[in-house]
């Protein structure tokens, strides 16, 4: 959930964000209220954003689960790309991080677009049909990876995108011995997925890490 890590080196980082669209005058109101209101100021950079929306527009994705809502800023991003009809589920453990996303896509203009679901995202993940989802989007427990992701081979489509934030663990995924007590669970994901015969796919290093990743038949 980190903005941006130095695994890559910052000038290059800086230079594809100058490239990429910003935030406009909408996002920057919601992050401005999400600090005022004590919300980790952890979401996802602008340019990791703008790639969410190029994937899913590629893959015509019309049904998307997030695990991790915090304060809606990513689920707003990847509604914005969806077509009509479109529809970003997004899964928030923490009932008042809940709440102030729901106030903030309620003023959004995908409002009609997002519905966000508390609980356990494992939970709420087993609650969905299989083969009934387009694209996943992992930004949450890093703990839970694993087990998201074997869900979410049950519930995508065949093709469908299984997106994974924060694969560089802020930085760290090359230490031996990590500062960041979430640092280990995403090596150890980054070791299963990458030998995992359900998906094929890539770290792309934009912020700190996105797995890339496509469903197989």
């Amino acid at each position: 959930m980190s903005e941006r890590s130095e695994a890559v080196p910052r000038a290059f980082l800086d230079y594809l964000a100058q490239r990429t669209a910003g935030d406009d005058a909408f996002f920057l109101a919601l992050k401005a209220a999400a600090r005022a209101a004590g919300i980790p100021a952890i979401w996802i950079p602008p340019e990791q954003g703008s790639l969410l929306q190029v994937l899913l527009r590629a893959a015509r994705a019309r049904e998307v689960v997030e695990v991790g809502t915090l304060a809606g800023y990513s689920a707003i991003w990847m509604a914005r790309a969806l077509p009509a009809g479109g529809r970003v589920r997004t899964i928030e453990l923490a009932a008042r991080h809940a709440a102030f996303a729901r106030e903030w896509i309620a003023q959004s203009d995908v409002a009609g677009r997002i519905e966000v679901l508390e609980g356990r995202g494992l939970d709420r993940l087993r609650e969905l049909p299989d083969r009934s989802v387009d694209a996943v989007f992992l930004d949450a427990d890093k703990a839970g990876y694993a087990a998201y992701a074997d869900e979410a081979a049950r519930v995508l489509v065949p093709g469908g995108l299984l997106l994974a934030d924060n694969a560089f663990a802020f930085g760290q995924v090359l230490d031996e011995r990590p500062a960041d007590p979430d640092a280990p669970a995403i090596q150890d994901f980054n070791e299963r997925l990458a030998r995992d015969a359900r998906f094929r796919g890539l770290i792309v290093p934009i912020g700190d890490g996105l797995w890339v990743a496509t469903r197989g038949p």
